[in-house]
C-alpha cells in the first residue's frame, strides 16, 4: 500500500454543513454556513461554532451572545451553499433563500429557520481565539424540532430528515443507518 504525506490541514471529514442564525440589538438577523460544529459537553448541554473574526455574522453574536445552529436538508443545501459565500454585508438571505425567520423560544434577537428540521438555541459562554477563527462555545437552551421529522413512538427520525453534511468541498446526504448505538456489543436478536 502507497501513502503520501501532506502539511498539516483539516481533514476531519465529513462535517456538518449547519446554517446559523443571528441577530443583534439593532433588530438586524443574518445567516451564514458553518462547518466547524459540534457538541462539547452532556451535562449542562453544550456546542461549539468556529467563526472568523470577520464575518458579518461574528459582529452579531458579540453584540447579542447567542445564535441558533439549525441543521440542514437535502432541500436546503443550495441555501448552505449560498449562505456560505455571499455576505450578509451585500444581500439580505433570508429573501435570497427563501427562508422564514421564526421566533426563538429562549432567545431573544436570533431566530430560529423555519424550514429547518431541527433549530438548536445557542446562548454564548465563552470564546476563544485561536488563530484564523474564534471558537464560540455555548450552553443549549431549547431544542426546536419539527414534526414532520417525529416517528410515531415520537423520537426524532433524522436518518428520514434528508441531512447533508460537507466533506473536502462538496456536499453529502446523509441517511443510510449502518447501525444504532450499541449494536456491536448487543446479543442477537435485541434491537
Amino acid at each position: 500500500m502507497s501513502r503520501q504525506t501532506w502539511k498539516p490541514g483539516n481533514m476531519i471529514y465529513p462535517v456538518p454543513a449547519v446554517l446559523v442564525s443571528v441577530g443583534d440589538s439593532k433588530g438586524r438577523t443574518n445567516i451564514f454556513t458553518v462547518a466547524w460544529t459540534g457538541n462539547i459537553c452532556t451535562n449542562p448541554p453544550m456546542v461549539y461554532i468556529s467563526v472568523r473574526p470577520e464575518r458579518y455574522s461574528y459582529g452579531f453574536i458579540e453584540d447579542s451572545g447567542e445564535f441558533v445552529i439549525n441543521l440542514t436538508t437535502k432541500e436546503l443545501a443550495f441555501a448552505a451553499d449560498l449562505c456560505g459565500v455571499r455576505s450578509g454585508r451585500d444581500i439580505d438571505k433570508w429573501k435570497k433563500c427563501r427562508l422564514t425567520p421564526l421566533k426563538a423560544e429562549k432567545l431573544q434577537y436570533a431566530p430560529l429557520i423555519a424550514e429547518s428540521p431541527v433549530c438548536i438555541e445557542c446562548r454564548v459562554k465563552d470564546r476563544l481565539k485561536l488563530g484564523s477563527h474564534d471558537m464560540f462555545i455555548a450552553e443549549v437552551l431549547s431544542v426546536n424540532v419539527d414534526d414532520s421529522v417525529m416517528d410515531e413512538t415520537g423520537r426524532a427520525d433524522l436518518a428520514a430528515a434528508g441531512l447533508i453534511a460537507y466533506s473536502h468541498g462538496e456536499y453529502t446526504a446523509l441517511g443510510e443507518v449502518l447501525g444504532s448505538f450499541g449494536y456491536s456489543v448487543r446479543k442477537k436478536g435485541k434491537r
